[in-house]
């Protein structure tokens, strides 16, 4: 049983529901953090709860995970575009579709099949489906991406990222033309009320705030770059759509119909920037765009000439 404690919940989410503020925090659905609740694995001042119980000011929630069921995940020798390496580090630009980590059905082909062919040694917080990951990108989502090696350095990126010290930059193409050069969106996001599967902007998320600035218009789209102040779930696709501006290739947020023929939304991590966990350095690393991307943007330059 693998306990995961958390002491006194934020102002923001006093009177929430355990069950919704839960599975907003944690990276369980809804319903199985509701399991968890019903079984007793849930506790709130050392005291079981139902899932509608209303969070009050410095509640002490305790959850209880049971331990899942033992997975041997194999190393893979999936070539890996590696920007930067060391002892405690491994700094990768990841390629759009490829998976980041196991999950259910899905146990071969991800970058953590890969890390563990290319490394000795991943950091083991996060158990055996997510050694050394300490955030993530979406498949269909390209770019840098930075891995721990070992725990010390997992707990520093892992500290940094909670205190909103990770600089993550972006690019996109989007759908319209967005007139402003720079603006932000500054809305709560958490899961779709009617659809688990999907995140949006709804009263009851949390706080999340995405910086955008045109770096280039055409004329039926908007080439720009993001910067996210905090790390939600498909931030900034689910902000960009929210203003009206999805990103082109994204079915899920987007437009159903698209008019490029695409394996998935034009989003690309382009710059991380950390401090290094032993060297207490700052550090940038910057991953090119890909082709896909470059190809894309040539594309519409051309037929708008």
């Amino acid at each position: 049983m693998k306990e995961v404690a958390r002491q006194n919940v934020p102002l923001a989410d006093i009177g929430k529901r355990i069950d919704v503020f839960l599975a907003s925090e944690m990276d369980y659905t809804r319903s199985y953090i509701k399991k968890l609740i019903l079984e007793g694995l849930v506790l709130v001042n050392d005291d079981t709860v139902k899932p509608n119980y209303k969070l009050k000011e410095n509640d002490k929630i305790t959850v209880n995970i049971p331990e899942a069921e033992k997975i041997d995940i194999e190393p893979e020798n999936i070539p890996l575009d590696i920007l930067y390496e060391d002892e405690d580090i491994i700094v990768i630009n990841k390629p759009q579709g490829m998976v980041v980590h196991p999950a259910p059905g899905n146990y071969s082909g991800t970058l953590v099949n890969a890390l563990l062919y290319h490394c000795k040694n991943l950091s083991g917080i996060n158990g055996v489906l997510r050694p050394g990951i300490v955030h993530r990108l979406d498949k269909d989502t390209s770019g840098v991406m930075v891995v721990a090696k070992n725990d010390k350095a997992h707990l520093s990126l892992a500290s940094q990222i909670k205190d909103r010290k990770i600089l993550k930059k972006y690019v996109a193409v989007v759908e319209g033309v967005i007139k402003e050069d720079e603006g932000y969106v500054e809305a709560p996001i958490g899961r779709h009320h009617a659809d688990r599967k999907k995140m949006a902007v709804v009263e009851d998320g949390r706080y999340a705030l995405t910086l955008y600035k045109v770096l280039e218009r055409f004329k039926n789209n908007t080439y720009v770059e993001a910067v996210i102040k905090t790390g939600r779930t498909h931030q900034i696709r689910v902000h960009m759509a929210y203003i009206g501006h999805p990103i082109v290739g994204d079915t899920v947020y987007g437009y159903k119909k698209q008019k490029f023929n695409l394996k998935g939304q034009v989003l690309h991590a382009r710059l991380l920037g950390i401090i290094h966990p032993a060297k207490n350095e700052y550090m940038e690393f910057e991953a090119p765009l890909p082709e896909y991307f470059v190809k894309l943007i040539e594309k519409i330059r051309l037929t708008e000439m």
